[in-house]
């Protein structure tokens, strides 16, 4: 019999076989050294970030779309469908209203924008929010290829639904249609796999850019809103998020905090729920035990709907911006402030610094006028994406926990998987 353990190469052995978030965590802590390092010459490498982060994204449309049909048609009625979408919207509703509460309590007791002297900002205009009723439109495709080139998430999620409900009510007509998406979920699950191994490289590149174009000196600047924005972040976590899966789902939060790490750490370093999708659907079937039906359609409305930790920024960013310009705010501001940051919050691009787009319709309703926004924007610009990165963290998390909370309603989670232990 062949001794096959000679023959692992030592690649395999010291790479491959290393848990992914522990390559992930290893990659992120260099990338932060030799940024700092290098400076502004690690831009150099901003090229490898951008090619893994390609190829990620590359994954997203076909994945969403395949495995979202495919875990429609796994749920066997529509009526399950509805059972999994309403539970998943109430409970991202509810984290999403949560999550402004306390990221406006931490900017009332921290004050960020006190002291602040914005008058050294270059004003720059981003462009005004798309309205509620606009994005609501958006929603339906006129064109499903269209949407699907476009990359339009939410016009392809609700395509993808549509479909799924189709080929359930056409029954034995649409076995080969059905039995086409299964397979080609399968495939797009595989891919993510490979592409995930490359992971840490992109990682590396897009943190020492970060580190190196940035630098820790220019935090000194807005110390108290990164302290304010981390803070309010990590309570929301711990609190919130993983009290969802002790006190709703019922089960341990200690196999959920292991298994979420892989999806964590590259959220924080791509700053975009769409880009970490792949990772976040691999950890919930992988490490979580999340099935098919739950798995397949929760976690895409997430990345699309779910989305605290731009809430809990934007609700600072407000409060930090009346601070600095010296507008006092009643009782009745606060609540429009958190009412108006639901409403835009809901459906807003995965994409880095996508909530300052934001920022307009919420400073707006408060009095600001748009000079004054434009101000704010370019104040906060140069350092948006360390703060981006965490807030990412935060959405990729929620969504997790509420597909683990929906799962266990349905009773659509492997308890076995979910408690077993990590391959360390």
């Amino acid at each position: 019999m062949t001794n096959t353990t000679a023959s692992v190469s030592p690649w395999r052995r010291y790479w491959f076989d290393i848990a992914l978030w522990k390559r992930i965590m290893l990659a992120l802590v260099l990338g932060i050294v030799v940024g700092l390092w290098w400076g502004e010459g690690a831009t150099t490498i901003q090229w490898v970030g951008d090619l893994i982060l390609r190829s990620i994204r590359m994954l997203v449309v076909p994945l969403i779309l395949t495995t979202l049909v495919s875990g429609v048609v796994s749920m066997g009625t529509p009526s399950k469908l509805g059972s999994i979408g309403t539970k998943a919207l109430g409970l991202y509703l509810l984290t999403t209203a949560l999550a402004i509460i306390i990221g406006m309590t931490f900017a009332v007791l921290l004050e960020p924008g006190n002291g602040v002297t914005l008058s050294q900002a270059a004003p720059r205009v981003l462009g005004e929010s798309i309205p509620l009723a606009e994005r609501l439109m958006g929603m339906i495709p006129t064109n499903p290829f269209a949407a699907l080139t476009d990359g339009n998430v939410l016009a392809i999620i609700v395509f993808a639904v549509l479909l799924g409900i189709g080929i359930l009510l056409a029954g034995e007509q649409a076995k080969v249609l059905r039995d086409v998406f299964d397979a080609a979920a399968e495939v797009m699950l595989k891919l993510t796999f490979i592409v995930m191994e490359l992971a840490p490289f992109g990682v590396f590149a897009l943190i020492a850019v970060v580190a190196g174009s940035q630098g820790a000196a220019a935090l000194l600047q807005v110390v108290t809103l990164v302290i304010a924005v981390y803070g309010a972040c990590i309570v929301h976590i711990v609190v919130v998020q993983y009290g969802m899966v002790t006190l709703l789902a019922r089960v341990s939060p200690l196999p959920f905090i292991r298994g979420v790490v892989d999806p964590q750490l590259l959220g924080y370093s791509t700053s975009s729920s769409a880009a970490t999708l792949p990772a976040t659907m691999a950890a919930a079937e992988e490490n979580l035990g999340i099935g098919k039906s739950v798995k397949s359609s929760v976690l895409p409305l997430g990345a699309t709907v779910n989305m605290d930790g731009t809430a809990l920024y934007v609700g600072i960013v407000s409060i930090f911006s009346a601070q600095a310009f010296g507008v006092p705010l009643s009782a009745a501001d606060y609540v429009t402030i958190g009412l108006t940051t639901t409403l835009v919050s809901i459906g807003s691009a995965s994409v880095p610094s996508a909530s300052l787009f934001l920022l307009a319709a919420v400073l707006t309703s408060i009095g600001l006028t748009e000079a004054q926004t434009a101000i704010v924007v370019g104040f906060i610009l140069p350092f948006d994406r360390v703060l981006d990165m965490m807030r990412t963290v935060v959405n990729v998390t929620g969504d997790l926990a509420v597909a683990t909370t929906v799962a266990r309603y349905e009773d659509d989670i492997d308890l076995d998987v979910y408690r077993a232990e990590p391959d360390l």
